[in-house]
């Protein structure tokens, strides 16, 4: 396996790896030296211990446990093992395959923004930031929500950012649920959802979302609300499923969250990335701000996922409690990033244009590899991700599957069952996803096309 592999490496021998493939005069060479000189060093400082320590003392020292004791883990997160996408992502390495499961892209965000974030880092402005948020970008956030949504918000009061949108979404949980509220959630479902529902002890009712369409079923959602739901999460555009929730959809469940006095709670981290439907945000509709959280990030517009700058829109009475979480959670988030992220929620309406235009091109390219691959492949309105039927190939299920197409394909998608309480519910399905460069889809769908064989 890879990563044992890497945690008992040698540092010495990793580290003349480096030297056999740097240059004598590149930083890599100069450093990778000395590491293996600190590690001889080390080295010889332990043998000289040793000369001087009693045959018992070095037989204690070396001994190890027979029996090794059990990984640890709290009872509420007992269930959740590695992240398939870590697991995915790990075989594909080992095999050389072209990564199409885990969502990030393979090129890199905008100029304009990263020069931003250089700047603001020899602006010296690299000290903790505001518990929620630097101001600047409190009021770019707050200024492209009026754009989007009509709806004004007091940046000070309503708007915090997070360490990514998965830190919004744990914040929101632990901060608004208690240990016994039911949440509804539809599947299939982000993984982080379910863990950090579970990290805050509450009850889960999912309402699984069926191809073609992904429809919300209207009558399984009424049954399932009672006196003891305390909000419903939304995913929209659907991550996996590339569903866009329709306006009727939106308001069938906001006339049921006032009824029944039930929160929202909202994952817009692809609002930008909306294709053939428009992007409705929930807290936009009649009655709805005032018990919904909306929750986004600049990952996936700007393609800079590994800055984890997301945040949190709630009205004051809800904002109170996502803060308490959040404050102990992360309690500020990266400040030259966030700086930068105040730049790119500023860019003109062509950047998001020419984004969109960029993604379709992207997806025609790899639906239409898919499809003649012998694919059953599912609509996807937004996201940049395609869910498919996999069963023509003849595999029992999703992972099997996966696994057949990262060692004898060389092609990453991710089994779908995790993202469902009940796996069953999913082993049918694979998600691809389609923010890659073109060369690397068409790369993948070559691939397919050539060696995809039915059993």
């Amino acid at each position: 396996m890879l990563l044992p592999s890497l945690i008992n490496a040698s540092p010495s021998a990793t580290c003349e790896t480096m030297l056999l493939r740097s240059s004598p005069s590149s930083s890599a060479f100069r450093s990778a030296a000395r590491r293996i000189s600190a590690v001889r060093m080390a080295a010889i400082s332990t043998a000289s211990e040793e000369k001087g320590a009693s045959s018992v003392e070095k037989e204690q020292r070396h001994q190890l446990p027979s029996n090794p004791p059990p990984l640890q883990v709290a009872k509420r997160l007992e269930k959740f093992k590695t992240t398939i996408f870590t697991q995915m992502s790990m075989l594909a390495i080992k095999h050389g395959a072209i990564n199409l499961g885990q969502g990030f892209p393979n090129f890199d965000g905008p100029e304009f923004v990263k020069e931003a974030a250089i700047q603001a880092i020899k602006e010296g402005k690299n000290q903790y930031a505001r518990g929620y948020g630097v101001p600047e970008l409190n009021s770019a956030i707050a200024a492209r929500f009026k754009k989007d949504t009509g709806l004004e918000v007091d940046p000070e009061k309503e708007v915090t950012v997070t360490s990514g949108c998965t830190e919004a979404i744990a914040a929101t949980m632990l901060g608004l649920i208690n240990p016994g509220d039911e949440v509804i959630i539809f599947a299939p479902f982000y993984d982080s959802y379910e863990a950090t529902l579970s990290m805050a002890g509450a009850k889960i009712k999912s309402i699984t979302l069926h191809p073609p369409d992904f429809a919300v079923p209207v009558n399984e959602l009424k049954s399932a609300i009672t006196k003891n739901t305390r909000a419903i999460m939304i995913n929209t555009p659907h991550n996996p499923t590339g569903k866009m929730f329709s306006r009727e959809e939106l308001e069938l469940i906001a006339s049921l969250c006032i009824e029944n006095d039930v929160l929202v709670f909202t994952d817009e981290v692809y609002d930008k990335l909306a294709f053939e439907a428009e992007h409705i945000c929930m807290a936009s509709l009649p009655g709805m701000y005032e018990r919904t959280v909306t929750m986004n990030s600049i990952g996936k517009t700007f393609s800079l996922t590994g800055w984890k700058i997301g945040w949190a829109i709630a009205p004051p009475h809800l904002t109170w409690g996502f803060r308490q979480a959040h404050s102990f959670l992360t309690f500020a988030t990266s400040t030259p990033m966030q700086w930068a992220a105040s730049v790119a929620l500023k860019a003109p309406d062509t950047y998001f244009e020419e984004l969109k235009r960029d993604y379709l091109v992207k997806k025609e390219i790899l639906v239409e590899g898919l499809k003649a691959s012998g694919f059953i492949v599912y609509p996807s309105s937004g996201t940049y991700f395609v869910v498919v039927d996999h069963t023509p190939f003849g595999y029992e299920n999703d992972v099997a599957f996966c696994e057949y197409l990262i060692r004898e394909v060389g092609v990453v998608a991710i089994p779908t069952s995790v993202f469902y309480l009940d796996p069953e519910e999913g082993k049918n399905l694979v998600r691809f996803t389609f923010c890659k460069d073109e060369d690397t889809l068409r790369a993948a769908v070559k691939r397919m096309k050539e060696r995809l064989h039915k059993r």
